[in-house]
């Protein structure tokens, strides 16, 4: 372990082998950091917090702090991070609150970058990007390898589907299906997120059914309720429908449309 003799580590925290700590960085109680993460200096880490193996935060960044949240009273809650995150200068990510899940989550592998901010209770999935001054607010949901472009940002209880991706500036105020490419202010749906899964490796057939289940959802001038009962035949034949299907199922804020 190396800590910079201006930090200011709390007794209570707990620092695993291998963690470096810059300069004028505070780490306060109930903080968890496993080995290999490094914090850079000026960085302030309030608890309950665990931090997994192998992060790199950058300088400036505040992590765990209090929920911006009028309803919060210091009631218990929690930031729980995974492991081989990025998190770059002035991010913030804050603590759950009682009226949600009491934590907040963050995946692994996630390269979260400059002025990012993470509100109470969100769940942040693995691999994804969240680009310059990306916002969330409270309880979103963001899952796996979903990127979010420059400025985007995410009304409270908004879900946004694996493998979706946001334009810069887009307003996002309802649910985002996966896959899908969304843009604007507010926030509609564009096409497919086409490149990104080829990227991942996505089959042709895979993309195929894909975009069939858009077109379905978004091109047929359906109402939903149509729209869903074909989705469910499409589903029979296809893994990545069925998941698009199922997050429909969940959404409570209606869809992108």
């Amino acid at each position: 372990m190396s800590v910079h003799a201006s930090a200011v580590i709390d007794p209570a925290a707990r620092l695993a082998a291998g963690v470096e700590v810059g300069p004028y960085s505070v780490i306060g109680p109930g903080v968890e950091i496993g080995s290999g993460t490094r914090i850079g200096a000026h960085v302030v880490i309030d608890g309950p917090t665990r931090i997994g193996r192998d992060n790199r935060i950058w300088p400036f960044s505040a992590i765990g702090g209090d929920p911006q949240d009028k309803k919060f009273h210091g009631e218990s809650s929690e930031l729980v991070i995974g492991d081989r995150n990025t998190i770059r200068e002035y991010v913030s990510i804050n603590r759950g609150t009682g009226d949600g899940a009491h934590v907040t989550r963050v995946g692994n592998d996630n390269w979260i970058m400059a002025y990012v901010h993470i509100a109470h209770d969100c769940v942040v999935g693995d691999h994804t990007v969240l680009a310059n001054n990306a916002t969330l607010a409270g309880h979103v949901e963001v899952g796996d390898h979903v990127i979010l472009g420059g400025f985007a940002g995410a009304h409270q209880f908004c879900k946004i589907g694996a493998h979706a991706f946001a334009a810069m500036y887009s307003a996002i105020n309802r649910d985002v299906p996966p896959f899908c490419y969304v843009a604007g202010q507010f926030a509609e749906p564009r096409g497919v997120n086409s490149e990104g899964l080829k990227r991942r490796g996505f089959s042709a057939e895979r993309v195929a059914a894909i975009k069939r289940a858009y077109r379905t959802l978004y091109m047929a001038g359906l109402p939903l309720i149509e729209a869903r009962a074909r989705l469910a035949e499409q589903a029979l034949e296809s893994g990545d429908v069925a998941a698009m299907l199922a997050f429909i199922e969940r959404s409570e804020r209606s869809l992108v449309r």
